[in-house]
């Protein structure tokens, strides 16, 4: 939907009701706008962004994030689907070949909720838990939120009591910055993300084929089948998964290339150049040519995971009221590599006692005629 341009003097945070789980647990909707009208919002339930309100070139406001209408949507049609619309990822995001792996000598089984694999942290990952929010104050020229949640020893078959913390930051200068912090009583591994679907030419305008896509990576880990890397990292030189220079979607997206074949599109993680674990630097610029919508995405982190919303089938309308297909939005996923606890040669995603697990990756907006800076 199009709202019309409207300035604000001050940033804002509000929350409401947005109904409750089958188990009478209570779901609250909260809202993040900054000065120049951006706003985002999210709910407790999944720590879901169900809606991201950018200006394009001419001012106008649309929401650029595919979501569902109600918490029905989230909680019944999502699992059914699986489909993590805006929602928070762990405790790994992605796939655990066979939901397993050995972590100092000793084989850890995760739940397979994707068989044989794990997917997302598994049957009930944080996308189907119900965080605690509270307002972040005192943020200069910005605004934003704290979600909390504790994921007990065992949960989905993953070790350690695992504490974690995700900040919702949105700033005058039109950034949103997720937080991630995390900290564990045993050895585990993590691997938190945000899993927004993008559509910068609004929500529910179809196809984003046209929009043109840059990643900062010479290489990406090829898969099987079953979408589990094989350990290898390609590289991106004279195949489909070459974005060093921009350039739209649509332009490869059809290719007879195994790998598109078995992911019906595009649903890979590309190494993304400059990795030192500390580094935040920009991982991928989305464009959208018509609307002038420019999205640069920044993280330390080593992997994006890059998906064309393959699985949408036409079995849903979103909150548009239109009926969600293939290639309709792209998701931008900062994390370290899949199956990485499997391959030795991938940076390592364990976590220890005594360590946090701290990353931040940011959403910068803004329009073609202004500069995104990293």
């Amino acid at each position: 939907m199009t709202m019309p341009h409207t300035s604000h003097a001050a940033t804002f945070f509000s929350a409401e009701p947005y109904g409750s789980l089958p188990n009478g647990q209570k779901i609250e909707r909260y809202t993040l706008r900054n000065k120049a009208g951006l706003s985002v919002q999210f709910i407790s339930y999944g720590g879901i962004i169900t809606a991201i309100d950018v200006p394009d070139r001419h001012g106008r406001f649309s929401n650029i994030a595919l979501g569902f209408p109600d918490l029905e949507g989230y909680v019944v049609k999502d699992a059914q689907a699986n489909i993590c619309f805006g929602a928070l990822i762990g405790r790994y995001a992605n796939r655990i070949a066979n939901g397993t792996f050995t972590l100092d000598g000793v084989r850890v089984q995760t739940t397979r909720n994707t068989p044989p694999n794990t997917l997302h942290g598994g049957a009930n990952g944080f996308h189907k838990k119900l965080w605690h929010v509270r307002r972040l104050m005192g943020l200069p020229h910005a605004t934003g939120a704290e979600l909390t949640l504790t994921s007990p020893d065992g949960d989905e078959g993953f070790p350690g009591t695992l504490h974690v913390s995700v900040r919702y930051i949105l700033d005058d200068t039109n950034r949103l910055t997720l937080q991630y912090r995390a900290t564990t009583d045993k050895p585990t591994v993590v691997n938190l993300t945000n899993h927004t679907y993008f559509n910068l030419n609004g929500e529910g305008s179809g196809s984003v084929e046209n929009h043109h896509l840059h990643i900062n990576a010479d290489h990406f880990t090829p898969t099987d089948a079953a979408s589990i890397p094989t350990g290898k990292l390609a590289d991106v030189s004279n195949t489909p998964f070459d974005f060093r220079t921009a350039h739209s979607i649509a332009q490869h997206l059809r290719d007879t290339n195994p790998q598109l074949l078995a992911a019906h599109g595009y649903d890979q993680n590309w190494a993304i150049n400059g990795y030192d674990g500390k580094t935040l630097r920009p991982a991928a610029t989305l464009t959208d040519p018509a609307s002038g919508r420019v999205l640069t995405v920044l993280t330390p982190l080593p992997g994006l995971q890059v998906y064309t919303a393959n699985g949408l089938n036409g079995a849903y309308a979103g909150t548009s009221g239109r009926i969600y297909r293939q290639t309709d939005a792209v998701a931008l996923e900062t994390q370290f590599y899949p199956d990485a606890p499997n391959h030795p040669n991938f940076p390592s995603a364990t976590l220890r006692p005594g360590v946090v697990y701290n990353h931040t990756t940011v959403f910068a907006f803004g329009t073609d005629s202004t500069t995104q800076t990293p």
